[in-house]
């Protein structure tokens, strides 16, 4: 471990050496790979200088000890030398978890899709409240939010809504929303007062880029249709809706959100891209995966993932088995305790898979 680590720092020198050249940005594709693979590398230095640095401290300790000291500077050496033995331990574990292979999807914006499940006009509302969830832990994290596709019924529920959530690190954030998300509590509309269960499907897909989904245009049947929904002065005036089909895989993508035909499919085939990608990176899933999807999940839209119960103001995520009871805030955005656990459960199961 400790030779890969200084191989990095080696690759990591490199290359700030390199970017310092005058040259550097000639090739701008070369530049850019070099620029992430920099700051992939700068958090996994920095860990590893201040290892060094408290081995080379714990050596200084050590070699002191070996001198004539007075009983309390030797107590003082013997303190310092416990807190750098201890630090060692705790950055090894920390270097660990970073060298573990990274989903290199993490770093990309990703889309959201959120549909109303079981439950008719409830489960239309509790959609509602997710995509309010999503969107205010986007604003917290400084993510830019952009509709894609928005069906919403009448009464404010959401049919199905596609958004996209636009940020460093947004994926590796919200890869673990994907599944059926189920809440219990008194509907508006129930008069006597008893608590219905009812469900939303969400599936989150990282955002392809260009690169890497190529489409022949010859693959796609291309639609459009008048838009429907609440409201809007162009609803059902003009064919501006489009629905797009991937005829090799009978993937459907519609988009209505925008009064330009144009703007509407630009928007579809992003959400096409990403789910083709989605398709394609999954049917060439290797085993070695299977350790996490077995502690966090499969990212199936059919799994029940988490329940938010109202009665008892609790959200629990039966992935992990964690419960909080504080619901309100949750559903405000404040999500990033139960996320911070999922992703200890992710590198929990790496590590371990590592070590068999």
């Amino acid at each position: 471990m400790i030779n890969k680590l200084k191989a990095l720092k080696t690759r990591y020198e490199e290359i700030t050496q390199r970017l310092s050249e005058p040259d550097a940005m000639n090739d701008q594709a070369a530049w850019r790979e070099m620029v992430k693979e920099h700051s992939q590398l700068e958090e996994i230095v920095a860990a590893f200088d201040r290892y060094t640095a408290a081995v080379s401290g714990a050596e200084d300790c050590k070699a002191m000890l070996e001198e004539h000291l007075d009983p309390e500077m030797k107590e003082m050496v013997h303190q310092e030398l416990n807190e750098l033995n201890d630090l060692q331990e705790q950055l090894i574990e920390e270097l660990k978890i970073m060298l573990l292979p990274k989903d290199p999807n993490d770093d990309k914006n990703v889309i959201i899709e959120i549909r109303a499940g079981t439950g008719g006009d409830e489960a239309a509302l509790f959609g509602a409240d997710l995509l309010r969830m999503y969107q205010r832990y986007a604003e917290r994290h400084g993510y830019k939010t952009e509709f894609l596709n928005d069906n919403m019924t009448e009464i404010g529920g959401v049919k199905e809504v596609t958004l996209s959530l636009m940020g460093k690190g947004a994926y590796s954030r919200m890869k673990f929303e994907s599944g059926v998300h189920r809440v219990q509590r008194v509907p508006e509309t129930e008069s006597q007062g008893r608590i219905h269960t009812s469900a939303a499907t969400v599936a989150v897909l990282p955002e392809a880029e260009d690169v890497e989904v190529e489409i022949d245009t010859k693959d796609l049947q291309i639609d459009t249709y008048r838009s429907g929904g609440a409201g809007g002065q162009h609803v059902n005036k003009t064919e501006s809706a489009i629905r797009i089909t991937h005829l090799p895989t009978g993937l459907v993508v519609q988009c209505q959100d925008e009064r330009s035909q144009h703007k509407n499919k630009d928007k579809a085939m992003r959400v096409l891209k990403s789910r083709l990608l989605e398709l394609y990176q999954s049917q060439q899933e290797s085993a070695e995966a299977s350790a996490r999807r077995s502690m966090v999940g499969s990212g199936d839209r059919s799994e029940r993932i988490r329940t938010y119960n109202f009665p008892q103001g609790r959200v629990t995520d039966h992935r992990i088995n964690m419960t909080l009871y504080r619901l309100d805030a949750f559903l405000d955005g404040d999500m990033d305790e139960m996320i911070d656990g999922l992703i200890l459960a992710e590198r929990t199961a790496q590590l371990s898979g590592e070590a068999e």
